[in-house]
């Protein structure tokens, strides 16, 4: 097989350009002491062969059976560690074994998707680099009160030390994105756990951003909060205004009232 058709359906857009591909490659960091790489989305291997390159211990996943029969009749060597199936669904800690870190050009329709699975993998996955749509670039990596800062950012940046590194133009894939990209890299930072109920921190996080335009006081309304907690002064402020750190201690002040 000499060629894999980029699938509308699958969100595919090929990387062409191969000095771009040995960039990504080359900005794994090893942050983690890991030696494992799984790269999600390989495609046609433009990636994967600077990845072989680097002597990383370099596994595959697809969804697009195309590009799983592509890849093993380029990449013999890899065997069994090229894998057909669903990164979003699948048991990757039964195929590998932690830690290993994470790289592709993600599909840019699911790309947030990936990311609330990569924080369930947070402790097998001490590093991530990978291309994503610019505009979520932005947002991922923004600080506290910037317009783009949003929930995924403020739950990414509790585990991960987040880095954008470049950007990269439409023109060096087939097809052509009708976006920019940018490649950017996440490191697991040393923050074993939050030092707060890490689900109502969730929950608290994505209420307040759902009404990002009201204060905290109307969008948390859904988690009922005490009522000695009604006139908090941080009540008054909207959720993109808030660190990390203010979710948490936002998060243990609500636990302790309901206590």
């Amino acid at each position: 097989m000499s060629y894999v058709r980029p699938k509308k359906h699958l969100g595919q857009h090929f990387l062409t350009d191969l000095s771009i591909a040995e960039r990504i490659a080359a900005s794994l960091s090893g942050h983690g002491d890991y030696k494992q790489v799984l790269e999600i989305g390989p495609g046609t291997g433009v990636l994967t062969q600077f990845l072989l390159k680097e002597e990383w211990n370099t596994h595959l996943i697809d969804i697009d059976g195309e590009s799983i029969d592509y890849l093993h009749e380029h990449f013999p060597e890899l065997g069994e560690r090229i894998f057909e199936g669903d990164f979003l669904k699948d048991s990757i800690e039964s195929k590998m074994s932690p830690p290993f870190a994470i790289i592709g050009n993600f599909p840019y329709n699911i790309s947030s998707q990936i990311f609330f699975r990569v924080l369930d993998l947070r402790n097998e996955v001490p590093e991530v680099v990978c291309m994503i749509q610019k505009e979520v670039a932005d947002r991922l990596v923004s600080p506290p009160g910037n317009k783009s800062y949003g929930i995924l950012s403020v739950l990414l940046q509790a585990y991960y030390d987040l880095e954008y590194l470049f950007t990269v133009g439409p023109k060096v894939f087939n097809p052509p994105p009708k976006v920019n990209s940018a490649v950017i890299r996440l490191k697991r930072n040393d923050r074993a756990a939050l030092d707060c109920d890490e689900k109502l921190f969730r929950r608290v996080v994505k209420a307040g951003f759902q009404m990002r335009r009201k204060t905290l006081r109307n969008a948390l309304k859904p988690i009922n909060l005490p009522e000695q907690m009604r006139e908090a002064a941080i009540l008054d402020r909207r959720a993109e205004t808030l660190s990390v750190e203010d979710y948490i201690a936002l998060t243990n002040q609500i636990t302790s009232c309901q206590s």
